[in-house]
């Protein structure tokens, strides 16, 4: 397996650094034969070549079998016109990654505040209110005066369909259940439209138990009892902010595992941003990329039909698990160790199991 590696910017270098010492312990242990190729994206590529993201290098993500995104400054890229593209739209959108698969669970060794839960929120990834990725040309948002913006939302049959596929064939590993999360009592169309193709995609999962939610009594009721949630699939705004809380409710959203994932691509991705205010201090936790890269190899497994792809993910996940147990991780979820640190005791126990 190839995998083109793209360390980001903030604390990316060096959680990716981690990342890539846990994966090729992985490698080697489960005789994957990963290839990483490294190269630059971000402040790095902006640089070097005058933006952020270049042709070039999406030739090469196409051409691997798998990508590893960094944390970027997104929120600094302001003016594509001057190279300032945001990397994670960039390859969402260029890859029709249109699902992002973003678990949550709670660990044994940290406080379940709210008691044990695991769950996984599937967000729709390639349209709804992102003005950067729901039209082939220009932008979605629009100054009509200086002081009036119109932002308008695309919402698809298609994408509504293979988001809900998505989500109730991943519910059938699972605990058969698919909560539909959702705003039709007031965007009457575009979420009525979604709503009524996941019931639809429904029927053909009669094993799998579904309910549905309006997005804002929603965020009560995980807050309340995210126990009673396994699969939740919702549109792109929704699922970004609903996803975040459903990390931090774990015990930290540096715990949270992101894919990006279409038919024919992936993109492991940190669900955090690159927190350029603790860059180089050796304290930022690596976990998020780390199972990020784990659902990476566990998503190429299952395109390819290779169980050594989804031993070692299971491996690198029980290992995270271990490890938080043991309180050898870094100190926002209960350890006293640094990002090189936690990386080194990861790789001795996974080298080991």
């Amino acid at each position: 397996m190839k995998i083109v590696v793209l360390p980001g910017d903030g604390i990316g270098p060096e959680t990716m650094a981690v990342a890539v010492d846990v994966m090729q312990t992985a490698s080697q242990r489960f005789g994957l034969g990963l290839e990483l190729e490294f190269d630059v994206a971000g402040h790095d590529s902006l640089k070097k070549h005058g933006a952020t993201v270049t042709p070039a290098l999406l030739e090469k993500v196409k051409a691997a079998d798998g990508l590893m995104l960094g944390p970027m400054a997104t929120f600094e890229f302001k003016d594509a016109s001057r190279g300032e593209i945001n990397p994670s739209m960039f390859f969402r959108k260029s890859l029709d990654l249109h699902a992002n698969i973003r678990p949550a669970r709670t660990y044994p060794g940290m406080n379940a505040r709210l008691g044990e839960f695991d769950l996984v929120v599937v967000r729709e990834n390639t349209e709804g209110f992102y003005a950067d990725r729901n039209i082939e040309s220009g932008g979605s948002e629009m100054l009509i005066t200086p002081d009036v913006v119109v932002s308008l939302r695309r919402i698809t049959r298609q994408c509504c369909e293979r988001i809900a596929r998505s989500a109730f064939e991943l519910a059938m590993t699972r605990n058969k259940h698919v909560t539909i999360v959702h705003k039709a009592n007031v965007l009457k169309l575009g979420d009525g439209m979604f709503i009524d193709t996941c019931h639809e995609v429904a029927r053909e999962f009669p094993d799998v138990a579904v309910d549905d939610v309006i997005v804002d009594a929603m965020m009560a009721h995980v807050v309340r009892a995210p126990q009673r949630y396994d699969v939740i699939v919702t549109t792109n705004m929704f699922g970004d902010i609903l996803s975040d809380l459903t990390a931090e409710l774990s015990g930290s959203l540096g715990l949270g595992g992101s894919l990006n994932a279409g038919r024919d691509y992936a993109m492991g991705q940190a669900a955090h941003g690159s927190a350029p205010d603790i860059a180089g201090k050796n304290v930022a936790n690596p976990i998020s990329l780390i199972l990020s890269g784990a659902m990476l190899l566990n998503w190429h497994g299952n395109k390819h039909g290779d169980a050594r792809f989804h031993e070692a993910a299971g491996a690198i996940e029980a290992t995270i698990a271990d490890s938080i147990a043991a309180h050898e991780c870094t100190r926002d979820v209960g350890g006293n160790l640094g990002t090189r640190e936690a990386g080194a005791a990861f790789v001795k126990r996974l080298a080991a199991r």
